[in-house]
């Protein structure tokens, strides 16, 4: 079931909708016109429901306080050194918003418009727009999608569609933090994950990647076997320190699922991707601030799981490509299974 309701008006007096999509068992999952982004995911437990995502009341908070709380990032999401790259012969140059660094497709990136909604059914919605050439410095006109689609089987998948009409660079991702035990239950350091990805990439102080792939193997980076996010995260790591926690890429073995579980509630989260890589986050620059309800929210208060590209992949040609040809049709899916 689907339904649609306003939620307020954007800076630029453009409506905002907010579209929620019921399963069968009662799960619901809100999402806004505003960087088409999950505003909730309501999960009916037997101890009484619980919303999983952190957001805010008003298009305003989503617009100034800039977290990118369940919001589509793109053009290019995650970083890019300096705000450069060049394809053939030439360099394009981005807005920097992330200094020295572009970050998540600038200042005016996927995340801060308001999208069209090109189809609504029974159980999915379809959030589109066309990014024109030239936007935040990226060539070519994009046509892009995203579906939402909610099953009976608890799952939320995220469908992404893109087309250019020039060759240009694209990283599309959801920036959900999560947190199994409610969005009001404070702390997530005590989830538990399992991320299978044997290297992970290093960061700089800026938190941009060097270009590296290092091995998880004996460092606080190993979530092959399940961790609770907290337990390694004020070890005396160089890479942690330049992090302030973890934000940090993670190259994928597969498409083995990544498990993330609450500590308290029980819910149980398993990502699947055909996307190479997660970007583990930890909430790190979230500053006390109030949320959804007037709840605050606070550093590591949740967790972000970003199935993505590498960062900065067009400066790092041994990263896989993240080059769209023109004409070249752009199609990714992730998939959360909730357990509850």
């Amino acid at each position: 079931m689907i339904h649609a309701s306003e939620f307020g008006f954007a800076q630029n007096g453009a409506p905002v909708t907010r579209y929620t999509l019921t399963n069968r068992r009662g799960v619901h999952a809100d999402i806004l016109t505003l960087g088409a982004a999950l505003h909730s995911l309501v999960l009916p437990t037997a101890a009484g429901p619980v919303d999983v995502c952190l957001g805010y009341d008003t298009p305003g908070e989503y617009e100034t306080k800039r977290s990118c709380f369940g919001a589509t990032c793109g053009r290019f999401a995650n970083r890019i050194r300096n705000g450069r790259f060049t394809l053939g012969r030439k360099t394009y140059s981005l807005a920097c918003n992330d200094s020295p660094n572009h970050l998540h497709g600038g200042p005016g990136g996927f995340a801060y418009r308001v999208w069209d909604v090109s189809d609504a059914l029974e159980n999915a919605v379809v959030f589109s727009r066309v990014s024109p050439d030239g936007e935040e410095g990226y060539p070519g006109t994009l046509k892009v999608s995203v579906t939402y689609t909610l099953s009976d089987d608890d799952a939320l998948t995220i469908r992404y569609e893109a087309v250019s009409d020039a060759d240009t660079v694209l990283n599309l991702t959801n920036h959900t933090y999560w947190n199994l035990n409610g969005h009001a239950s404070g702390t997530a350091l005590r989830h538990t994950l399992r991320l299978p990805a044997s290297f992970f990439c290093p960061c700089d102080r800026n938190r941009l990647v060097t270009g590296e792939l290092l091995p998880v193997a004996g460092t606080p980076f190993d979530f092959t076997t399940e961790h609770t996010i907290g337990e390694r995260i004020q070890w005396p790591d160089e890479q942690l320190k330049n992090g302030i926690g973890y934000d940090h890429s993670f190259l994928l073995d597969g498409r083995e699922p990544t498990v993330l579980s609450g500590d308290r509630s029980g819910i149980v989260l398993k990502i699947t991707t055909d996307m190479p890589a997660i970007q583990l986050y930890t909430a790190n620059f979230l500053h006390p601030q109030s949320g959804k309800g007037g709840v605050s929210y606070a550093e590591r208060d949740a967790v972000c799981l970003e199935t993505q590209q590498l960062p900065d992949a067009p400066n790092n040609p041994q990263f896989p490509s993240a080059l769209l040809k023109a004409g070249e049709r752009f199609v990714s899916e992730t998939r959360h299974q909730f357990f509850f």
